[in-house]
């Protein structure tokens, strides 16, 4: 039976972050920086985050750097009401081991008025890189809602 686990959800920065993401909340990741093109999340790895080799799912990886690029480009545009990714490009490097902590760095490289163009990458707690990103995010305008 599947129990309910504790969600660590830290904000640092109310503007980067003020959009409420189930998701990423459930995941467990927690938000440390956003500032000028730049920010910084976390996730410890734990036994929902594996697949049945016993390491991090690919979708957990693509996850966390989603959300880490997203807020990079979004913390250059504090008028924007959030964001969607427009595309995304992934190469997984070596593995993320059970019980590690990883740490996912976004970077905005380049901003217009409607998208950001972004990199992140995930390294584990040794410093190894375990995958690379890039990624395109459109603005949504304050109050918008994407079209469904």
């Amino acid at each position: 039976m599947h129990r309910r686990r504790k969600v660590r959800f830290i904000v640092t920065q109310a503007t980067a972050f003020r959009l409420n993401v189930p998701f990423i909340k459930e995941l467990g990741v927690e938000f440390i920086s956003a500032a000028d093109g730049r920010s910084m999340v976390a996730l410890n790895l734990e036994p929902w985050h594996l697949n049945s080799w016993n390491v991090a799912h690919g979708g957990v990886i693509m996850s966390l750097l989603d959300v880490a690029m997203a807020v990079a480009g979004r913390s250059l545009n504090a008028n924007a009401g959030g964001g969607v990714t427009v595309e995304m490009k992934t190469s997984f490097l070596q593995p993320a081991n059970a019980g590690t902590r990883l740490l996912v760095s976004g970077f905005a490289y380049h901003r217009s008025m409607t998208m950001a163009f972004c990199e992140g990458e995930v390294r584990d707690t040794h410093e190894r890189l375990i995958a690379k990103a890039m990624g395109t995010f459109k603005y949504l305008k304050s109050g918008a809602v994407a079209d469904r």
